[in-house]
């Protein structure tokens, strides 16, 4: 049996409102083979959100318990509440072949590529600064302040977009997940994963 291919790493990050996790959401539906590393957190959960699905719910004390165990390839911390990445998680299915989603801040990014620096990382922005608070307040779940908080952490998060390897502008939903979709086919089609891939074709070829 032939070995097996490690996966790629995706990351991708936006500001809170860009519409990150519905685009995240409509790009695993096209792509099941592609798999969502679901993050740990101390926020509560909201009402819609089940626990195991959208994020790991735990407290304070098991969040550093396992800062302190290294069990997480990345951390932060975002409005008052910490998030992080299971290393175990990406590492395990990574190794099996399959390709990891992870949906991250740009401090998390950041320090997933300082040990995984052939992860591929997409930024989304929205169209505009008011379209951006538009969207917060559309939904309805935080106060005015906290509303004016996100949006002026907005404009510090999106300064850090040049560290990612890809740019999406969510104007068009439509559009903007054709352009993930080709992110990740074209990260597919890259050197050195079709070489690994398909070593046995491209030796008889060459030979």
């Amino acid at each position: 049996m032939p070995p097996v291919t490690p996966g790629t790493l995706f990351i991708i990050s936006a500001p809170s409102g860009a519409g990150k996790t519905s685009l995240v959401r409509a790009l695993l539906h096209e792509m099941p083979d592609l798999k969502l590393s679901i993050s740990c957190t101390t926020r509560a959960p909201r009402t819609d959100e089940q626990p195991g699905e959208a994020y790991h719910f735990m407290d304070h004390a098991e969040f550093q318990r396992r800062l302190q165990a290294n069990e997480f390839i990345e951390h932060a911390e975002v409005f008052g509440n910490y998030y992080g990445t299971l290393r175990s998680e990406v590492e395990q299915r990574l190794a099996q072949g399959i390709d990891v989603l992870l949906e991250i801040d740009w401090q998390g990014a950041r320090l997933v590529r300082k040990t995984m620096p052939d992860c591929v990382g997409v930024f989304i922005f929205p169209p505009s600064r008011q379209d951006l608070e538009r969207r917060l307040y559309s939904r309805k779940q935080d106060s005015d302040a906290a509303i004016q908080r996100r949006l002026a952490e907005a404009v510090g998060e999106m300064r850090h977009y040049d560290e990612f390897d890809y740019v999406v502008i969510n104007d068009d939903f439509a559009t903007a997940l054709q352009d993930l979709l080709a992110v990740v086919r074209a990260a597919r089609l890259s050197c050195g994963r079709q070489t690994r891939r398909h070593a046995e074709i491209l030796a008889h070829l060459l030979a």
